[in-house]
């Protein structure tokens, strides 16, 4: 079934909105009203209707507006986009999964069209129609994994596995929660996730690098990140905290429902089948507090979630100015009923 792309702006004006449909598919990551660490991996499968498991690599209708802010931080920022030498396999192995997914899921929008190595790829909603060589990077406009990425929702790291470790060696990051591609490129798994407080010492990290070791192609896995932003602003990288930072103090009881928004990660991994690399897709949603009231469920599990926070949590995800305004804001949602179990509203 076709989408309705929306057109927004996460900057600025801030136009960005989510409709009643979208919200109910918006990816909630609390299956209970508390929250911890945890490695927290599933197979990445197909799941329900009207999910954002649906499709593997999900399209939503904010994708025409995502890919408009990304070309601008790449016009502003190039280095967002980082691929070392050794990764072109890899590349071509993320522009076929890519392609393979949107074309399998969203027919009514892009087409892949094969014969031998030569390609032919058709992005209706953003006027693109290319003909390339596979294999040939000359074919294409751009890197094959920059030209794929900057048609796809999220950001995506490709990690080399070698002695025993997982080393970050490409990326197009451009909607990440507060960490820089330009200072992690090349920096092993225990060392880009080096300021995560709590994790180490409970070995979850340890946890997650030996499972990731040992994935397998064809059985990628997925997780849930998330954190809260000011705004729906998808760029909140280090390089512009100057830009996002002083949002935290603009928070009001009077303004809460409009800014306060829940920033939630659908995180996949997939083993690449030529390089032996992992593709890490970093997907991220975006809901105001207004937008998740609406679900009964997720407006009580939310506040007491935010209750039980550790105060080492609140101070790495940036919680501390708003957290308790954000908490007063949404008592009078909660009437003490008891959650059901799982994401999914009632």
């Amino acid at each position: 079934m076709a989408i309705v792309f929306k057109q927004e702006t996460f900057r600025n004006d801030f136009s960005y909105r989510n409709s009643p449909e979208n919200i109910r598919r918006f990816p909630f990551p609390f299956d209970r009203d508390e929250y911890m660490y945890s490695v927290n991996m599933e197979p990445h499968v197909h799941g329900r209707a009207g999910t954002v498991y649906e499709s593997l690599i999900d399209v939503d209708e904010h994708y025409v507006a995502e890919m408009h802010d990304r070309a601008l931080v790449l016009k502003e920022d190039p280095l967002r986009y980082q691929a070392l030498p050794h990764m072109m396999s890899a590349q071509w192995d993320t522009l076929e999964l890519l392609m393979e997914e949107q074309a399998a899921g969203y027919p009514d929008h892009f087409t892949l069209i094969r014969d031998g190595d030569q390609w032919r790829w058709i992005n209706r909603p953003l006027g693109i129609d290319d003909s390339f060589t596979f294999g040939d990077a000359s074919t294409l406009p751009y890197e094959p994994f920059e030209y794929i990425t900057r048609q796809a929702q999220g950001d995506f790291c490709i990690v080399d596995q070698r002695d025993s470790n997982l080393w970050m060696d490409a990326g197009m990051v451009t909607t990440q929660a507060d960490w820089s591609l330009d200072f992690d490129i090349g920096m092993n798994f225990m060392e880009w996730h080096g300021p995560v407080p709590l994790a180490h010492q409970i070995g979850v990290f340890d946890r997650a690098l030996k499972f990731l070791l040992n994935l397998q192609q064809g059985k990628p896995t997925r997780r849930f990140n998330w954190t809260m932003t000011i705004n729906p602003r998808l760029d909140t990288s280090p390089e512009n905290y100057h830009k996002w930072g002083p949002d935290r103090t603009t928070v009001t009881p009077d303004n809460v429902g409009e800014k306060v928004h829940l920033r939630v990660e659908l995180q996949s991994l997939w083993r690449l089948p030529r390089s032996n690399a992992i593709l890490f897709v970093i997907r991220c949603y975006l809901m105001n507090m207004e937008e998740l009231v609406t679900v009964p469920k997720w407006a009580r599990r939310f506040p007491r979630v935010l209750k039980t926070l550790p105060p080492e949590l609140i101070d790495y995800k940036g919680l501390t100015r708003f957290r308790e305004t954000t908490i007063d804001w949404l008592a009078k949602y909660d009437d003490g009923a008891p959650t059901s179990p799982g994401i999914y509203p009632d």
